[in-house]
């Protein structure tokens, strides 16, 4: 049997239980939003990684492909760190990896098994914590195991940086779709949110001309990290 960790969306933080369960796979892949070159090389010291750059993944990742066709143990892959960029007619692939969202996903559709791992990054508001373990049989079948890191009820000082820049981050993506007038719902999910927080953020920043992504937090209650 073969193990590959599947993970995505770190923002700058590898948990230890995340690293844990690594330890046992042969191969890892990450769907992107990296955010560090150090969590790569954390990665790289585990078993060869495989990743994809994404949209947080800045100056640093340019040489990381936006998408990658790799065969591993029989089973070809395709990654890509945003949903909506798959290919359409993507042929001779068994399993696709993609991210964004921070929500685990897994689905069957045309034949081909989908499945965004989720974020085992910082926590992002209430959502879980969750990656994946593929296990391939020598035949060439495979299972997928959903990992769940349990929740902690105090957050580490990295972990609180780590979730204020992303919200930041999110705030003035926003903003900046708004600005476009883009559609509460693709500013949704351009930023994988949900629609109420958009409409929530889009809200407050055309209701108070000239606020600052940090005046938008302060107003939400939310803190502020630059």
């Amino acid at each position: 049997m073969h193990k590959v960790g599947i993970i995505s969306d770190t923002h700058g933080l590898l948990r230890p239980e995340v690293e844990e369960t690594l330890q046992g796979c042969e191969t890892i892949l990450h769907g992107g939003d990296i955010n560090k070159p150090e969590i790569l090389d954390k990665l790289n010291q585990i078993a060869p990684t495989y990743a994809v750059r994404g949209n947080n993944d800045k100056e640093w990742a340019k040489e990381l492909p936006e998408a990658l066709s790799v065969c591993l143990y029989g089973i070809r892959f395709f990654m890509v760190h945003n949903k909506k960029y798959i290919p359409k007619n993507l042929q001779d692939i068994d399993i696709i990896i993609y991210g964004h969202s921070h929500k685990y996903e897994e689905k069957n559709e045309n034949g081909q098994f989908m499945l965004n791992p989720g974020s085992c990054g910082p926590r992002r508001f209430t959502q879980p914590i969750t990656f994946a373990v593929l296990t391939v049989t020598d035949d060439g079948t495979y299972q997928v195991e959903k990992v769940e890191v349990a929740h902690q009820t105090k957050a580490s000082e990295t972990e609180q940086a780590s979730a204020a820049h992303d919200m930041r981050r999110i705030v003035k993506s926003v903003m900046r779709d708004t600005d476009k007038k883009i559609s509460v719902g693709e500013i949704a999910v351009r930023n994988g949110i949900s629609e109420k927080l958009a409409e929530q953020i889009c809200r407050l920043y055309l209701t108070h001309p000239g606020v600052s992504a940090d005046g938008i937090l302060d107003k939400m209650g939310l803190p502020k990290n630059r």
